[in-house]
Formats: C-alpha cells, sequence, structure tokens
C-alpha cells in the first residue's frame, strides 16, 4: 500500500511540475477559455418587407423554407392570432402572392389548422445576410 501511494503521488508531483511549463489553454477561436464568448454582430434580415425578396431555395425534401423577410415587426403568434396566416393561409395566400401553408400544418380528417403547430418560428427561421461562423460543405439533394 506504500508503495503505491508513493508511486501515486510521484506521478501526481511529475504532472504537476509538468503543467506548470505549458501555455494557457486557449480556444480555437483564440480567445482565452476563462474568458466569456463574444456575441456576434447582430444582422439583418435579407428581406426588410414581406414579398420584397425572392424565396430561399430549398437543399432537402423535407426541409422547412425559410423565411425571406423581417419578423422581428410582427406581433407575437398565439393561437388566436398569427399574422403570418394573413399571407400565408389558405384564404389569402393568392391575392398575397405568397407561397400557400403546407398540408402537414392542418388536421388531415378535417383541413382544419393544426393548433400545435402555430408557432411558425419553431421551424421556419428568418434568412439573415450573414456570413458563415464555420465552413460548410453541405450538399443538399434537391437538384
Amino acid at each position: 500500500m506504500k508503495k503505491t501511494v508513493t508511486i501515486l503521488l510521484a506521478s501526481l508531483l511529475t504532472v504537476i511540475v509538468g503543467c506548470a511549463s505549458y501555455e494557457p489553454l486557449v480556444s480555437m477561436r483564440g480567445a482565452d477559455v476563462a474568458a466569456p464568448d463574444k456575441a456576434p454582430a447582430p444582422t439583418k434580415y435579407m428581406g426588410a418587407r414581406p414579398g420584397t425578396q425572392p424565396t430561399v431555395a430549398r437543399t432537402y425534401a423535407q426541409q422547412p423554407p425559410v423565411i425571406p423577410h423581417a419578423v422581428d415587426n410582427f406581433d407575437e403568434v398565439t393561437l388566436t392570432e398569427n399574422q403570418c396566416m394573413d399571407c400565408h393561409g389558405p384564404d389569402n395566400y393568392v391575392k398575397k402572392n405568397s407561397p400557400k401553408l403546407g398540408d402537414s400544418h392542418f388536421v388531415a380528417a378535417t383541413k382544419a389548422f393544426d393548433a400545435s403547430r402555430h408557432v411558425c418560428t419553431s421551424c421556419h427561421v428568418p434568412q439573415a445576410d450573414a456570413p458563415a461562423l464555420v465552413e460548410n460543405r453541405f450538399i443538399g439533394n434537391i437538384k
């Protein structure tokens, strides 16, 4: 037991002394690991107003389409009030010349709007004109 403890303490002391000569840990971004992450600068949405920007192409078949306009000035989306439906709902999409709400947003049997899918930005995100944070070589399967 004494020999095991002695070897363990000697190993620990070697590690401690050896670590003292190393440089402090630095993240891949070049900042000190203990420093808080710096928030990226705010970016503008691609289209300031709905209908002023072309739709963004999807990269795979079941991808929820991105929103090509700003939504920060929209009212809060609730079960009773949803500004997205004003343009994309089945009653208005033709008049507003906007993409129609997908069939997956409706209850199949009654064709009524599915209230469990009323928070649009849980799947659909506004498209911002921002540089990529990391390199991305993803190639979609839509041709």
